[in-house]
């Protein structure tokens, strides 16, 4: 589903200090103040070098959790960690995650963006995600992912400004619904340019699903997870594996809570919340953690 003020949830395998740099000497004009729109999608100047996590500030390990990327409310006593979009102002006081949905077009908005950097068959259709109805980006070569990198960033930027700790890119697996046209190397490709932005912004930066992926956090500049059911299915042992525990889990029914307690109760960040993530007053409203 779309961020801007609606809920965008993806699937089970979709998904301190502060490092304080001078945005000109690192990203030159690309990413310091350059509209997208005002290039029009034009090639962006030369790659940065790759930028170190330095001392950003991680989510806390085993720590209350809240997932509101729906719309936000006044998070739950024991919360320490929130999760919310890009659109939404950070929760004061906690560590706050910014949803931005950085593989994948919002619903409505593919002419908002070069018509070559939307992933098109043989036909020369473009591809879409069926379940969201968000069309693909075609992060397929070094030249594309540098573009649409360079408008992800300034997404990043804003979450940066606004105070929030660190972002969660979503639909890191949208190559899987690719019809075999993008590359696991394309996925981890394209999220390393935005590790290396959200580092030099300040901001931690979360592996969204993708568990086949986790091994590579490392390679990708990746801090921690944020993974939807895997106590569901019986992944978080892996993502709990490749980032040392610092993960934070979204279970989807009373039946993947229970798995993810059992298991891993003691060690991760896990809540249960209804699948439209939606705010306390809905009828489908939903929020446990037993």
């Amino acid at each position: 589903m779309p961020v801007e003020g609606v809920l965008r949830v993806g699937g089970p395998n979709t998904a301190v200090a502060v490092l304080t740099t001078v945005c000109a000497t690192l990203w030159g004009l690309t990413a310091c103040g350059t509209s997208p729109g005002a290039n029009n999608g034009a090639e962006p100047g030369p790659t940065p070098s790759p930028t170190a996590a330095a001392e950003v500030g991680l989510p806390p390990l085993h720590a209350g959790f809240d997932y509101q990327i729906g719309g936000s409310y006044r998070p739950p006593a024991g919360v320490r960690i929130v999760s919310r979009d890009r659109t939404a102002a950070p929760a004061p006081g906690l560590y706050n995650i910014c949803y931005v949905n950085a593989f994948q077009v919002q619903p409505g908005e593919e002419k908002s963006w070069p018509a070559d950097l939307l992933l098109r068959d043989t036909n020369g259709e473009v591809v879409v995600d069926g379940d969201w109805d968000e069309a693909l980006f075609d992060i397929g070569t070094a030249a594309k992912r540098k573009r649409i990198a360079a408008r992800v960033n300034e997404w990043i930027d804003g979450c940066a400004d606004k105070g929030f700790d660190a972002v969660e890119p979503d639909n890191y697996d949208s190559y899987t619904r690719s019809d075999d046209l993008l590359t696991a190397d394309d996925a981890t490709g394209f999220i390393t340019l935005l590790s290396r932005h959200a580092h030099a912004r300040g901001l931690a930066i979360g592996q969204k699903n993708t568990v086949e992926l986790a091994g590579l956090r490392k390679k990708t500049g990746l801090d921690f997870a944020v993974a939807e059911e895997c106590g569901e299915y019986d992944e978080c042992g892996e993502y709990a594996e490749a980032f040392d525990d610092r993960v934070v889990v979204i279970e989807y029914t009373d039946t993947g809570l229970r798995k993810a307690r059992a298991r891993f109760g003691d060690r991760l960040s896990i809540v249960r919340r209804d699948v439209d993530v939606s705010t306390p007053g809905s009828a489908g409203y939903i929020r446990r953690t037993r």
